[in-house]
């Protein structure tokens, strides 16, 4: 028998996100008020939303102009989410943003609205911002939080 896996419903996702706004950047943490990263605030919300974390995240680069032949964090988010055409994400999808031309995926946010986005930035925290032409064109993977 094969399994459809379900997605969360995207207000919890949203509702989830959007509590953790006005925290505080802190690479590679991810404590609601207290910091986090762009990656510790997906974490956090998969936590408040899906429950325990099922593995370990090893450290990693804040290089935005990293280059390689892995996507590791899109690999990563392969293992535990639902992936869809980054065309089809809508609010409550968790995209991943290539920054740089030829570099690898390396930032997050969660769309709370069709042209909103709420992500961790250096020296600003979790905000919530709209999703300009710039940012869109930079989306590289899309994917959804799987109902437990």
């Amino acid at each position: 028998m094969i399994r459809v896996q379900t997605a969360v419903d995207p207000d919890r996702i949203i509702a989830a996100a959007r509590g953790w706004l006005g925290t505080p950047y802190h690479d590679q943490a991810s404590l609601k008020g207290v910091g986090c990263d762009c990656l510790g605030l997906a974490r956090g919300v998969w936590r408040e939303v899906v429950g325990d974390e099922p593995f370990p995240i090893p450290p990693y680069s804040r290089d935005w102009r990293e280059t390689g032949s892995r996507e590791v964090l899109t690999e990563g988010a392969r293992r535990m989410m639902i992936e869809i055409d980054p065309r089809d994400a809508m609010p409550g999808a968790l995209v991943l943003f290539r920054m740089r031309t030829g570099a690898i995926a390396k930032h997050v946010g969660i769309l709370t609205a069709p042209c909103r986005f709420i992500h961790a930035y250096e020296r600003l925290g979790v905000i919530e911002e709209p999703l300009t032409q710039a940012w869109r064109r930079r989306i590289a993977f899309a994917f959804l939080f799987p109902d437990s």
